[in-house]
This record gives C-alpha cells, structure tokens and sequence, in this order.
C-alpha cells in the first residue's frame, strides 16, 4: 500500500522539504533502503548515506537542507516517526480474515466480526474474540476468556480460563496466560497445593514477548497495565500489579504479590522480591534484585539493589582492592619496622 509524502508526514506531523506527490511503499535503514523507502537520519553521516539510497528521509531541522538530492520530512524525533510510518508498512503474516475449518470454535463462544482464527486454534465456551483479532495456529482460548478488539495473538500461545486480554494487545509465541500460580503449603508429609482461584488481567495496547508465563493470582487479580512492554523469556508470578507504560526486559523476575507503579524500568535478568512496592518512574539496573521497597523516581543496581550512584562508587572502590591490599600491607610492615626500632632504643 502506497502513501504520498503528504499522507506520511500528516500522520507524524511533520513538514516536507521536497516533492510532497512522492510515494513511498516501505521503510528501510539509511544503509539499505531501495528508492521507494523512507529511512531517517540522526546525524550528517548518515544523512549522506540515506540520501544515495532512500527515497525520502526523516530529519530534525538542524539537518534540513534545501538542495538535499532527496525529499526531506522534517519532525521532532525522527526514530519515534520512522517507527509510527513503519507499522503502515509492517508484514501480517496471521491477517487473513476468516474461521479455518480446523480451528474448534465452541457454540456457546462468542466471536466477533472480521477475525483471522487459523488451523488448530482453540476457543473454548464462554470465551468472547472481539472483532479484528487474530488468533494464529495452534493458540488456545480457554473457557470464559475475553480478548478485545484488534488483539493479535501468535502461534502456540495459551490463555487460561477466565483471563482477560484488552484492546490492541499483541502476544508474541509460546507464551502462557493464567497458568497456576506457585503455592503450596508445608504438611507433615510434604507439600500441599494452595488452588488459584483468581485470574490475569492485561489491560489495553500492551505488548507481551515469546516465552513469557504470567499466573494467576490466587485471589483476585494479577494485572498487567495500559501500554506495558514486555520482554520475552520474563516471569510475572501471581497476584504481581504492574502499572501503566511499564518496561520489563528479558529474564525478568517478579515475585507474587509485588506491586510495581507506573513507567517503571526493569532491565535484563533483574528481578522484584515478593509482596514489595516499586514507586512509580523507577529504574532497576541489569543484574539488580529489589529486596526492599523502592520510592518513587529511583534509580537503583545492585545485590540486594541500592541507589545507583552509590553502587557505582562501590563498583569503583572495588577495582581499587588490590591496589589498597598492597598499601596496607605496605603500612603494616613499616609500622613494624618503627615498633621495633622503639624497642631497640628501650
């Protein structure tokens, strides 16, 4: 699908340099964009690069040139238009409107209009798709599960009963949905299972990596808020509350009953302790686990994690160990060198 340069740089409002009747059919990297792309340019390097190549580009103003040899969109930020013009363009391997003969679609679930549900799909009873989403091969829809309008659910993905998907949500590969949340309970003959009664909640425009298991609470809900990006390969136990526009990285791990705020950060293999808070617009480093309560508008790394500065001159004073250990060693010996002088001239 084509657009002209008028029609992309109104949807990022931004102003054209250049021909505005131009179409474009693609995105593309300032190395390897074909002349019907759009690329973008952060600096005079790649500019140069984008204009033997592309067939228009994103810049700042700063980076505008009247006589540039391409068309020129200039916006803001050129990355976050790149990115919007991107999607217009994206591949939709699943959208294929329809019911596949193969898919189970129980009678008493209910189905919206225009969607994709492809071979091997399962919809169990009670369950409700909205309309336009996509539930590619092999995905599971468990009994009296709700998936809102414009979701995109890929293959092997598994979405137990009574969770509920929101609206433009989109769930990457092998990743499970209200799976058991881990409890048990010490008898004298071993462990004892505590049932989870509760369920998932994933709020609308949230994104969820491959890999990723989220369980169920025990009672009431575990909650994945508005707009929040999850990494693949990340673990949310039960009853967890995670706020609105939230970024987990992969390999995360976040214990039951933590509460994490709004636009909080947690970065690869780091992890949250459970039934602890995280204050809203924190920042967990790599490799750092939360053993405590964090306040809001933290920075913070470490095992157990500590504000960041502090970690950072630590990380610094250790590099310096050896060098210390020989100065004290060092000190130790000339302070037996004087104590035994004194005790010469006694």
């Amino acid at each position: 699908m084509k657009r002209t340069l008028r029609e992309i740089a109104k949807l990022v409002k931004g102003r054209v340099i250049g021909d505005e009747d131009i179409e474009i059919d693609g995105v593309g990297g300032a190395e390897n964009a074909n002349s019907t792309d759009i690329t973008f340019a952060l600096n005079e390097e790649f500019l140069q690069l984008a204009q033997q190549k592309a067939g228009a580009i994103f810049v700042v103003e700063s980076l505008a040139v009247q006589r540039s040899s391409k068309p020129l969109i200039i916006v803001d930020n050129p990355r976050l238009a790149f990115a919007k013009v991107a999607k217009l363009f994206a591949f939709k391997p699943y959208y294929h409107p329809g019911i596949s003969k193969n898919a189970y679609i129980d009678d008493n679930a209910d189905i919206g209009e225009n969607v994709s549900i492809h071979a091997g799909v399962t919809v169990e009873s009670g369950a409700k798709v909205g309309d336009n989403v996509v539930l590619a091969h092999g995905v599971y829809i468990g009994h009296n599960v709700i998936i809102g309008q414009d979701s995109i659910i890929h293959p092997n993905v598994v979405v137990e009963y009574d969770s509920q998907i929101g609206k433009g949500v989109e769930i990457h590969p092998n990743t499970v949905i209200g799976s058991e949340g881990y409890g048990f309970e010490p008898a004298n003959d071993g462990y004892v299972k505590i049932p989870q009664f509760g369920n998932v909640v994933i709020e609308d425009d949230v994104e969820i990596g491959s890999n990723v298991t989220i369980d169920r609470a025990a009672t009431a809900s575990t909650i994945v808020g508005k707009g929040t990006k999850i990494d693949n390969l990340v673990h949310i136990a039960h009853n967890v509350e995670i706020g609105s526009d939230c970024l987990i990285v992969a390999q995360v791990g976040i214990a039951g009953s933590a509460k994490i705020g709004n636009r909080v950060t947690l970065a690869g293999k780091s992890g949250v302790v459970g039934h602890l808070t995280v204050g809203d617009n924190t920042t967990l480093i790599s490799n750092s686990v939360i053993t405590n309560d964090v306040p809001p508008n933290s920075v913070i790394s470490g095992y157990p994690a500590h504000d960041h500065r502090l970690e950072r001159r630590i990380k610094v004073a250790r590099k310096k160990l050896p060098d210390l250990l020989k100065k004290v060693r060092k000190l130790e010996e000339d302070i037996k060198s004087l104590e035994e002088k004194l005790e010469e001239e006694r």
